[in-house]
């Protein structure tokens, strides 16, 4: 049975879900974009929490509590600056989306949300980052990452909506 991968339009820090995930810096201390959103919403907890985490590299990914938030969880990861895509961005890329559910399975989580990693001020290019997002997805999912359903990539602009709608159209 396939796992249901879908696109929405929302405000992922209002999603009732499992977990969602935060494309945040190394400092996991709050930044800018979804980031920032997500500290704001989620209150002063995840601030205090995220300190005692001493940060993240990039790829990697950690779990919090929710907090104030709907979501139970926070899975923050650090997607890479793109640099012309000579600098193994991809790769990174890729392993966020992996560790993010190897946490969530990790953790029982069965519903999540990412936003487009790396798809801001980080200037990742949204098609080929929508291409990876929903490979490594599918990957993770047929190896294990089992009892999550539905994947939701959650889409902030037309950019990423079409992005997303084109890449999910294509059979698996």
């Amino acid at each position: 049975m396939a796992v249901t991968l879908e696109a929405v339009r929302a405000d992922i820090t209002r999603l009732a879900v499992d977990a969602i995930v935060n494309a945040a810096n190394e400092s996991l201390l709050g930044g800018g974009g979804v980031d920032g959103a997500i500290h704001r919403a989620a209150g002063a907890g995840l601030l205090a929490h995220c300190r005692t985490l001493g940060g993240c590299p990039t790829g990697e990914a950690r779990i919090t509590p929710g907090f104030g938030l709907p979501a139970r969880h926070v899975i923050h990861t650090v997607g890479p600056v793109w640099r012309g895509g000579s600098h193994g961005e991809a790769d990174l890329l890729a392993a966020c989306y992996r560790n993010c559910l190897r946490l969530a399975t990790e953790n029982g989580v069965k519903t999540i949300a990412f936003p487009a990693i790396s798809c801001g001020v980080y200037g990742y290019p949204v098609m080929d980052a929508t291409r990876i997002a929903v490979h490594e997805t599918r990957a993770a999912l047929r190896s294990g990452a089992s009892g999550i359903e539905p994947v939701q990539f959650v889409c902030f602009g037309d950019e990423v909506w079409n992005a997303y709608q084109k890449v999910l159209s294509v059979p698996v």
